[in-house]
């Protein structure tokens, strides 16, 4: 059988460089009745727990080290055993949220993650954060993009350790050329699609931002 994919919506706050902002996450959770593994554990531990349920965790994997996307990690990790993984080029981000915590694994470019018979692949995708990556599920015709591609365009890139030339060659080079129908599930908001993203790379580089 193949995997489904299960979406949760936390609330709770940003914060860098000085500011904070009030923000909703999406948390994914790709599985099946048996195992799952989360994409992004976001704000609230307690709820992505009851969302996982009796299932086995097989991993928490955080799209990059903001605040926002990896606030619960340890403590859903504490709670279920699953292991934290994270690209290494984000410790630096990582260690201002949890700087007595480290992740409990890499991801690597190209790495393969399964989950109920159903593999993701790794795509480091800087730009949004030096260790952004996007998890593509050929299977169940998705990528999930966390911050580096919205519905509407690119993640900020107006902050620390962030970078626009970066985000657009990640893009172009890692997510465009996924087929046009492939689904973008996204670190906050509405989905979008490959296809309808793709016309709109010029625009984006034009406003620069």
């Amino acid at each position: 059988m193949t995997a489904r994919i299960e979406r949760l919506v936390t609330a709770g706050t940003f914060s860098l460089d000085g500011g904070t902002w009030e923000v909703d996450n999406n948390v994914w959770l790709v599985g099946d009745d048996q195992e799952v593994l989360v994409i992004d554990a976001a704000h609230d531990a307690e709820a992505i727990a009851t969302a996982v349920g009796d299932r086995r965790l097989v991993a928490i994997v955080c799209t990059h080290a903001h605040d926002d996307h990896v606030g619960a990690a340890p403590a859903l990790a504490d709670r279920t055993g699953a292991p934290i993984l994270l690209h290494p080029a984000d410790l630096p981000l990582w260690r201002l949220t949890h700087p007595d915590r480290s992740p409990d694994g890499d991801l690597t470019d190209g790495q393969v993650l399964s989950v109920a018979g159903t593999d993701l692949t790794v795509l480091h995708t800087p730009g949004h954060a030096p260790g952004a990556v996007c998890l593509h599920a050929p299977e169940l015709g998705t990528v999930f993009t966390g911050d580096t591609l919205f519905a509407g365009g690119p993640g900020a890139t107006g902050r620390s350790f962030s970078d626009f030339p970066t985000i657009i060659d990640s893009i172009t080079d890692s997510l465009l050329k996924l087929p046009p129908e492939t689904v973008v599930r996204t670190g906050h908001g509405d989905t979008s699609t490959i296809g309808d993203e793709a016309p709109h790379l010029a625009d984006w580089i034009a406003r620069g931002h």
